[in-house]
């Protein structure tokens, strides 16, 4: 089982692709007795792993996941990137992960396009712990599907919130988060849910939503900026003025705080001793939190609530678009086996996080300027395939010989 669940693994890991390329991989050069030595464990036919992934009930290989996170967590990893030193950043966001012409499972999603074509995919939910160093971690996963039988109306990204919450709060049951999501989520369930379990929230406040609020906040958002920050980069001047708003009753249950972050960007061209701006853009964040607050800290709330972004970009986009090929259909017959190739992929791009962050990767790239981590996991599967391996009880008698006798 141990080998049969790497060898899944390590097709995420080295980012092969696919099932068939980490299986040509397998038969190329000294490919197979570099992972022996490396792993210490055979690599299976991929053939073979996919009849097991296929069998396995997929909640044993994600409480795997959970667990191993749950470890890290209590080595008081990533500790300096907590927001005001004490609440850890979880994104919250559905994401798509195939999608068929026909009916792949009794647990399809379904979407009738306006010329009456039916599409049929599988979505899934996500909770990732983000940091401000571009970490997006999954903490644990809850797929959005279709009960079995009949049923009136279809799973959504509300309801698996709930399921969601409630495995994160048996699993990380002592863990100070701060949940961010996107405008979805400002409603009465988010809520209260985040407030049964103690957790904190930053969710994007959209233009159309909650009317009783928007009305609340027709006069704070045109009053005088609490705080104003400017900040440059590269050829940009970036200028960001807060605002904020507390007390505001939602229900008469629920008290809601308002944040603003409204960012100006200008380009700073100098010609004749002279500064002139250019291609100003202006971007204009509101968020909703249960967080106090204040002008000391609004702008650490307010870049929170930017983080939110991390679990698109360096979370999913990467996953779909950097070798880890999200959207490939590496098991079209099965749903579990579907699920628990999606659960590798996770376990795989979190070890690879920490892989790529490590200090001998990161002078690598300083040393050379126009060095990738793409072309360094090229060399990689490079060396694996046509460099000889050295077995190690060899090196240890060389270097046994090198060292003088004991006396």
């Amino acid at each position: 089982m141990e080998e049969l669940m790497m060898g899944g693994l390590c097709t995420f890991l080295l980012k092969s692709g696919s099932r068939n390329q980490l299986n040509n991989d397998r038969k190329s050069g000294y490919f197979s007795k570099h992972y022996h030595n490396l792993f210490g464990l055979k690599l299976p036919h991929q053939d073979t792993v996919n009849k097991e992934l296929c069998r396995l009930d997929s909640a044993e290989l994600e409480q795997i996941k959970m667990d191993l996170m749950s470890n890290l967590l209590a080595q008081k990893f990533l500790r300096k990137a907590r927001l005001l030193n004490r609440y850890y950043l979880v994104a919250v966001d559905a994401t798509g992960v195939m999608s068929f012409d026909k009916r792949h499972c009794e647990h399809c999603l379904t979407k009738k396009s306006k010329n009456g074509k039916t599409t049929y995919f599988h979505y899934v939910l996500e909770a990732k712990l983000v940091t401000k160093y571009g970490h997006a971690l999954s903490l644990a996963s809850e797929w959005i599907s279709n009960p079995s039988g009949e049923f009136n109306k279809q799973d959504c990204e509300r309801k698996a919130f709930l399921r969601l919450a409630e495995k994160l709060k048996k699993q990380y049951p002592h863990l100070d988060i701060c949940i961010l999501a996107d405008g979805l989520y400002p409603y009465e369930n988010a809520f209260k849910t985040c407030e049964d379990n103690g957790w904190k929230y930053i969710f994007v406040l959209k233009d159309e939503s909650l009317k009783t609020v928007q009305e609340e906040l027709t006069l704070p958002r045109r009053s005088k900026p609490i705080k104003t920050t400017c900040t440059l980069k590269d050829d940009w001047r970036i200028t960001d003025a807060y605002r904020y708003h507390t007390d505001i009753q939602y229900h008469n249950k629920y008290t809601l705080n308002w944040v603003q972050c409204q960012e100006t960007q200008r380009k700073t061209i100098v010609t004749k001793n002279k500064e002139t701006y250019v291609d100003a853009k202006e971007h204009c964040f509101e968020y909703l939190t249960n967080l106090m607050p204040e002008k000391e800290n609004i702008r650490a709330i307010a870049g929170a609530g930017r983080l939110r972004w991390t679990i698109e970009n360096e979370g999913f986009n990467t996953q779909k678009n950097n070798d880890y090929e999200l959207e490939h259909k590496f098991c079209e017959k099965s749903y579990p086996g579907l699920q628990n190739y999606y659960t590798l992929l996770q376990i795989a791009h979190a070890i690879n996080q920490l892989i790529e962050r490590e200090k001998c990767i990161t002078d690598v790239l300083k040393s050379r300027p126009k060095e990738t981590i793409t072309n360094l996991w090229k060399n990689l599967k490079g060396y694996f395939i046509f460099c000889i391996p050295v077995m190690m009880k060899y090196c240890a008698s060389i270097a046994g010989n090198l060292m003088p006798a004991p006396s």
